[in-house]
This record gives C-alpha cells, sequence and structure tokens, in this order.
C-alpha cells in the first residue's frame, strides 16, 4: 500500500505544477500495472481528496512543520497522509507505518521525520482543526481569491455553495427514453439491488455508485451517465422533429447523445479536439443514433460552416468550470482570478460567432458549468446590449437560469435567446 501513497504523491505533486488531475491520474493507472483492482481505486481516492481539501491539509500541515519539505513529494507524501488520517477508515498505525516506507524511497534518511509529523497531527489533531477554521482558504479548501468571488456574488449562500464543491458527486443516470421510461428502469435497477431515486428533470441517483458493466442495458444504451443539471441543457433548447440543430463545443458528447434521444432532428455536432470527438462517436454508437461530427472550432465556424441555418445551437461554451469542482478538485487550485475576465472574453467571441448561423426565430441555448455572473448573465446582457434582435427568454425552472450546486446536482447556467425578425 506504500507504493499507492507514494503514486499518489507524485500525481498531487505534478497537477500542483499546473496539470490536469484526470490526463495525470490515467497516465499513473496505466503505467502501475501490477496494482490491484483495490489500489487502482485507493489511489483515485487518495489523489482526489487531497485535492479537495489542500486548503485545509496544507494549513495543518504548515503548523507541524517549520518549513516545508525540501522535496516536494514528500510534501505532498505527507499531505496525502494527513488525508487518510482524517479522512478515510484506514487504521492510523497503518498509514503511519506506510508513509514512513514511502518516505525512505525518496530519502533514505526521511522516514523519522515523517513518523515525527504523522504523531505530532495525531496529538494536536483537535487544535489543528479549529485554527484550520479561522481562515477562510483553510476552512473551505478554496483559494482565497474564489471564496471572495462567491462572497460577493452570492452573499448568505456562499458557504453551502462552497461546501456543496468539497462533497463526493452523485452517480447520475439518463435514460433514453427512445428505449424506455424513468419509472421502467427505476424498477429494473430495482430488481437488480440497486438503490436509486428519482431527482428533476428525469434523473435516477444511485445510492451507491457502480460500475457501468453492472447498471442493466448500459451496453444497448437504455442509459448514460449524466449529471442531472446537465440534463437540462436538451429539454430547455426545445427541438423538434426535422429541426436542423448544432451542437457546437460537443465532447464527450452527453448533450449530444441527449438532443439525438429527444427528436428525429439533423444534429451537427463540433469540437475543435478530435481526440476528444472520438468520445462523442462512442456515446452515439453506444446509443445506435447518428450525428455529422465535426472537428473545428465554434469561434469560427467559417472554417466548417456548409452556410445552412440552424433552428437550435447549443453554445456549451468553455468555461472555468466552478460549478463541477466536487467531480474536479484540481480546478480550485489551478484556475487563477485572471482566468475569469479571459473565458468572459472567449465566451462572448463564441456566443458573436456563433449567433449568425442561427435562423430568425430560432433559439441558442448559452451554457456554462460555472457559478460566476462574470461568465454567465454578464456575458448575455453584454451580447443583448448590441443585439436587439436577440430575446432572452424566461426559464421558469431555473431562477435567473443559475443551477447551484447541491446534492441533486452540479452547478451550471443556462440562457435562452431568441432570434427575432
Amino acid at each position: 500500500m506504500q507504493n499507492v501513497q507514494l503514486e499518489a504523491a507524485k500525481v498531487v505533486s505534478r497537477v500542483l505544477q499546473g496539470r490536469n488531475l484526470t490526463q495525470v491520474l490515467g497516465e499513473s493507472l496505466r503505467m502501475q500495472v501490477e496494482f490491484t483492482p483495490q489500489q487502482r481505486g485507493a489511489l483515485q481516492d487518495l489523489c482526489y481528496g487531497t485535492l479537495r481539501y489542500y486548503g485545509q491539509i496544507e494549513q495543518m500541515l504548515s503548523s507541524l512543520m517549520a518549513h516545508p519539505a525540501r522535496d516536494t513529494q514528500m510534501q505532498h507524501l505527507l499531505m496525502v497522509a494527513i488525508y487518510q488520517l482524517e479522512y478515510t477508515k484506514a487504521g492510523s498505525h497503518v498509514i503511519v507505518d506506510q508513509a514512513v516506507t514511502a518516505a525512505k524511497r525518496i530519502n533514505p534518511k526521511a522516514g523519522g521525520l515523517v513518523n515525527g509529523v504523522l504523531r505530532n497531527y495525531q496529538r494536536s489533531r483537535e487544535g489543528l482543526l479549529e485554527a484550520a477554521l479561522r481562515k477562510d482558504v483553510s476552512r473551505y479548501s478554496y483559494p482565497q481569491w474564489w471564496i471572495s468571488m462567491v462572497q460577493r456574488q452570492y452573499g448568505a449562500e456562499a458557504r453551502a455553495i462552497l461546501e456543496a464543491g468539497n462533497q463526493h458527486p452523485p452517480m447520475t443516470l439518463r435514460i433514453n427514453t427512445r428505449q424506455t421510461t424513468t419509472a421502467a428502469y427505476l424498477a429494473l435497477l430495482e430488481s437488480q439491488d440497486i438503490d436509486a431515486h428519482l431527482v428533476e428533470p428525469d434523473a435516477l441517483i444511485l445510492e451507491i455508485p457502480v460500475a457501468v458493466d453492472r447498471l442493466p442495458k448500459f451496453a444497448q444504451g437504455w442509459v448514460s451517465v449524466q449529471d442531472a443539471g446537465a440534463q437540462f441543457a436538451a429539454s430547455l433548447l426545445d427541438v423538434k422533429a426535422g429541426m436542423r440543430v448544432l451542437d457546437a463545443c460537443a465532447a464527450p458528447g452527453g448533450k449530444t447523445a441527449h438532443l439525438l434521444e429527444l427528436a428525429e432532428i439533423e444534429l451537427v455536432a463540433v469540437d475543435k479536439d478530435e481526440a476528444r470527438l472520438q468520445r462523442v462517436r462512442d456515446n452515439l454508437a453506444r446509443i445506435n443514433l447518428k450525428a455529422q461530427i465535426v472537428c473545428g472550432d465554434a469561434g469560427t465556424p467559417a472554417d466548417w460552416w456548409d452556410g445552412k441555418l440552424f433552428h437550435r445551437i447549443l453554445a456549451d461554451v468553455p468555461c472555468s468550470a466552478s460549478g463541477v469542482v466536487r467531480r474536479h478538485p484540481d480546478i480550485k487550485w489551478l484556475r487563477r482570478a485572471v482566468d475569469i475576465e479571459s473565458f468572459a472574453k472567449q465566451q462572448a467571441h463564441i456566443l458573436e460567432a456563433l449567433w449568425a448561423l442561427l435562423a430568425v426565430e430560432g433559439k441558442l441555448l448559452y451554457a456554462t458549468c460555472s457559478i460566476f455572473a462574470r461568465e454567465n448573465q454578464q456575458v448575455v446582457d453584454a451580447f443583448l446590449a448590441h443585439h436587439p434582435e436577440a430575446t432572452q427568454l424566461v426559464i421558469d425552472s431555473i431562477p435567473n437560469g443559475q443551477l447551484l450546486p447541491n446534492e441533486a446536482h452540479d452547478g451550471f447556467f443556462y440562457a435562452v435567446l431568441q432570434k427575432n425578425n
């Protein structure tokens, strides 16, 4: 198990140097072919958990050490071990012993240091946790700029939003209504002893996540894994049979598939990442539905558009992903405050470019997985100020178009824009 701790420390170090957690963890798992399924699951938990509570753990460790360890892997090994001690059910003596063994693989002389720090943590735990509550960064485990932005925008709701971003995300299913109904599939899950409950808009949350190959009829396309908040997009776009529809920034294809499940439409799915487009193809192959898949930049449609207008456009634009940090905790530590303005400019550019592709009386759904107004309503307001032919429609089911992260779904923003004569 000490190999798992050490590998987790390596992954955390690479992420905090600017790498994407999903990519780095994937690379690590491919390299560690000798890991058992249990070890692979433990590695994922240690990486995600350490980054999820990084602010708190870093503060507690700084109280235990006069100076950070010179070797960043050693520093992160200590953080991984503290995460285990605080948030997992593993025996404390086992965690410490394994951390000491792992430390000796980094530096043969480091075992005493690691043993002393972790034993001191165990003795001082209550005081360390109490001290961590006094500072926003260690209390919430987000950068200060992020915390301040949420507090300014949401006031009394800020605490719940920040805490929701640190929870384990649910496994949520989207039912393919071409194949079955939500009620029928819920009964099918029950027959397989898989407990689930219904949430809006027609999503099923599993009480305990399972591997997709355990889901009945998954391979036949009856069901897909998709957050309940993301499932609003297809219904908000209001597609009808025979419409020509554009899904811009389509990868990995969850919303693409959902749109095709809802109506017989001519759908064009565009994304600039050819590798990620393969996931769109795989998703569509599994549900046995088809779309025209195009590799292109949504911000420069002249490079790929055939000149035929669309009745509906889904503009699922790049964003900070601040609404989905419980699924991607590395985002909290990789994003910078200046990135928000950069995303807003990119979003405005894409929205402007795609608007020209929309037919009169058509609808465009502007969507982000962000909770920051600068990427959301402010982008839409600036666009509307220069486009008198555009009207933002009211979304009755989502006040102000903003879904805030909670136990049922991640955070998303939606704005439906209609093109008038």
